[in-house]
């Protein structure tokens, strides 16, 4: 397992490469922002242990950055601000875990450990389809740089959609994960907000991207929908 490091305090960098080299791993140490994020887009890393507060670029912009250039390597922000605010900020811009300082390195190894199993998933921070796309942080999306105004059902189908585009999606999938329990398997709710959905993503637009899949269920076309295709 190789792990990289990011961190601009000597005696806290020194600890964490001495502490994962005991435990086996290979360590390589950034010690600046700009730094860590080229060696985590050249090389192919396990894990990055990725400090908030660093020179040339913060840890929040460093993993954004590699989330947009698709680098999915489980990233575990280390950092002395442990404010709520903060963490939200920190997972929201695609970091996978957060540990404070102060910390017990057992704990940090078992936060790695659980992160290596998980391996480097596709996870975008801002799932997209061609020209559409949806934040789940502010539970908003776009076609372009136009707004829809949805729901919050609607939204919940669009971002499970755009978590999985071109595959079929089936009705009862879409019920178990976007509905709670109340709702029985013979309603026609899904099919009511996928009617709603369909309308304000794409027709209002001229385009199909939400497609049916006759006998199996729905799909969302991973190129976002084409003007004059039909479904």
């Amino acid at each position: 397992m190789r792990v990289l490091v990011v961190e601009d305090e000597p005696k806290m960098a020194g600890l964490l490469r001495r502490g994962l080299a005991e435990e086996g791993y290979a360590v390589d140490v950034a010690t600046d922002g700009a730094e860590g994020f080229g060696a985590a887009v050249s090389r192919d890393y396990d894990a990055v242990v990725l400090d908030v507060m660093l020179p040339r670029l913060t840890g929040f912009v460093v993993c954004r950055r590699l989330r947009a250039e698709a680098v999915w390597v489980p990233v575990l922000m280390l950092t002395a601000r442990a404010a709520v605010g903060d963490r939200i900020r920190g997972l929201d811009s695609g970091a996978d875990d957060y540990l404070a300082k102060p910390f017990h390195l057992d704990e940090l190894f078992a936060r790695l450990r659980a992160l290596t199993r998980r391996g480097p998933l596709a996870r975008p921070t801002v799932p997209t389809a061609g020209d559409l796309r949806a934040d789940p942080a502010s539970r908003r999306c776009w076609r372009g740089e136009t707004e829809i105004v949805l729901t919050a059902k609607e939204y919940a189908l669009l971002e499970m959609f755009l978590r999985r585009p071109g595959a079929v999606l089936t009705r009862e999938l879409l019920l178990e994960h976007c509905w709670d329990f109340a709702y029985e398997s013979h309603s026609n709710v899904v099919e009511v907000h996928i009617r709603a959905l369909r309308e304000k993503i794409d027709r209002a637009f001229g385009v199909v991207s939400l497609e049916t899949v006759r006998g199996a269920g729905y799909r969302l076309r991973a190129d976002g929908g084409r003007a004059g295709t039909r479904p």
